[in-house]
């Protein structure tokens, strides 16, 4: 398990992982969404780390949160939202867009602006 915790995760991501982030979309694996979620574990999710680290990477970027049709992928969407938010993300600059077909993963997505 990681050592780094909460916004201090983002710092730990952000000295490596930015760099090795060269793609700008990354699925959110279904298996968050059968255990229990904490910060810890939506953070531990590869497809995750390596988007905050692009988001992080391109200070202009924002975060979408791709999600398919249907009121789990609208839930699913807003949760994973309001844990980057809680991890210290910009909530202006992540923003749900539902234009995935069912059934889908969740995708996060780095934009440049």
């Amino acid at each position: 398990m990681n050592y780094c915790v909460g916004v201090s995760l983002f710092a730990c991501i952000a000295t490596g992982a930015a760099l090795q982030a060269n793609a700008q979309s990354f699925v959110v694996p279904p298996e968050l969404w059968d255990r229990p979620r904490s910060a810890a574990a939506v953070m531990e999710r590869p497809a995750v780390r390596q988007a905050v680290a692009a988001w992080l990477a391109q200070p202009a970027a924002r975060l979408l949160v791709r999600h398919g049709p249907g009121q789990e992928s609208l839930l699913q969407a807003e949760e994973i939202r309001a844990w980057l938010i809680a991890l210290a993300l910009e909530a202006e600059r992540v923003t749900l867009r539902n234009d995935l077909q069912a059934p889908a993963s969740i995708q996060l997505e780095v934009i440049r602006d």
